[in-house]
């Protein structure tokens, strides 16, 4: 599987995500050809440029300003449909501007068909988005991912005056999802960006596992002095890690509950969703025993675990930090045992162990010692 991986350390608007896709490989002649067939009378261009001291390709479209006109989410998606690029591509920018087009509508509080796409709608726009979808498909990407987003801050001037950053069409893209802010006071990621992000990531964090074959860079407008504002982009296979994903890490420091309810709210927790739960002894302030529950959690199962902890055990504190994780591939297979079947856990490198439940169902089932049953799955492997 080819994935892609945007790392917008200094935001993501189309141009820039044109820009590093070409960078990275996809063939220009071919984008600018189906570009051109959108029929909007559009010229195209790909420059080598520096920013931050680093090469770049910044992506031009170059209009006479006369096509610049509001348009509805239906023009958009006619224009789109009727270009002569892949099934893929023409589902993928259909997807991005009907996303783009429910944020516009949240914000302003209309229906969907009555948001004029003004900014976004406008030809450089609709290259922008169409320009990267037809090169991720010539790439051959089947899979995005995106890093928390830098957003950047201050205020951006729009046809709707001085609002805030990041634009509320973007933040509305972006809910849900790892963003932030780093440094100068302007928009980094545009709703354009934004609207490709959300729409083609399949998750928002850390590199997945990967061997990279490609590298590009798409240059922002302009150069600044304390970063790169560049947005790169990581080519590859995926690799045998079968997840590298971000999770939350829940903890707390209990030295007043009893065994046998934090015992009960590692049962909860787990039913509940929770990736792994703990207890590990600690000795705490005014030199009482206690212990120190850890639960990994999804990053949108957070709330709810946290809540709970709340309500099962008596602290009144937690602590949650984020983390990396990655999980070897595996595979199960089934073993044939005297005793019966029991399913075994096989990772990609060659180790293995037997699945506790089963050795465990088929010890209380047959009377047999459980150390028996492990042993006679690992013989059977």
């Amino acid at each position: 599987m080819i994935l892609c991986y945007f790392d917008a350390f200094s935001g993501m608007s189309g141009d820039m995500t044109v820009g590093a896709l070409l960078d990275a490989g996809a063939p220009a002649d071919q984008v600018f050809d189906a570009l051109r067939a959108l029929g909007t009378g559009a010229q195209f261009s790909v420059e080598k440029t520096r920013r931050g001291g680093i090469a770049a390709s910044k992506f031009h479209v170059m209009t006479d300003g006369a096509d610049h006109k509001h348009r509805h989410l239906s023009h958009i998606l006619e224009i789109i449909g009727r270009a002569p690029i892949s099934e893929r591509a023409k589902l993928a920018a259909s997807s991005i501007f009907s996303r783009l087009g429910e944020a516009e509508a949240r914000v302003h509080g209309i229906d969907i068909e009555k948001v004029h796409f003004h900014e976004v709608g406008a030809v450089d726009s609709i290259c922008d988005i169409v320009g990267a979808c037809v090169a991720l498909d010539l790439l051959g990407v089947e899979d995005v991912f995106v890093s928390a987003v830098n957003v950047g801050s201050g205020t951006v001037k729009t046809e709707h005056g001085i609002l805030p950053v990041p634009a509320p069409a973007t933040a509305a893209l972006l809910e849900g999802k790892r963003i932030y802010a780093r440094g100068p006071e302007m928009e980094l990621t545009t709703p354009t960006g934004a609207a490709i992000a959300s729409t083609l990531a399949s998750g928002f964090g850390p590199l997945p596992a990967m061997r990279i074959t490609a590298i590009g860079y798409g240059a922002g407008d302009r150069d600044f002095k304390d970063h790169a504002n560049v947005l790169r982009v990581l080519i590859g296979e995926k690799t045998a890690a079968r997840e590298a994903t971000l999770v939350s890490v829940i903890e707390a420091n209990i030295d007043d509950s009893s065994p046998q309810v934090l015992g009960y709210a590692i049962e909860r927790l787990m039913e509940a969703g929770a990736l792994d739960a703990s207890l590990s002894p600690l000795q705490m302030k005014k030199n009482r025993p206690g212990s120190l529950l850890r639960v990994i959690a999804r990053p949108e199962d957070q709330e709810k675990l946290a809540q709970m902890i709340f309500a099962e055990t008596s602290t009144l504190g937690l602590r949650i930090y984020s983390a990396d994780r990655r999980v070897e591939e595996r595979k199960i297979v089934e073993a044939d045992t005297p005793y019966g079947k029991v399913r075994i856990k096989v990772s990609g490198h060659g180790g293995f162990a037997p699945e506790y439940e089963d050795c465990r169902a088929i010890a209380m089932r047959t009377g047999t010692p459980l150390p028996l049953v492990i042993a006679a799955a690992n013989k059977h492997t």
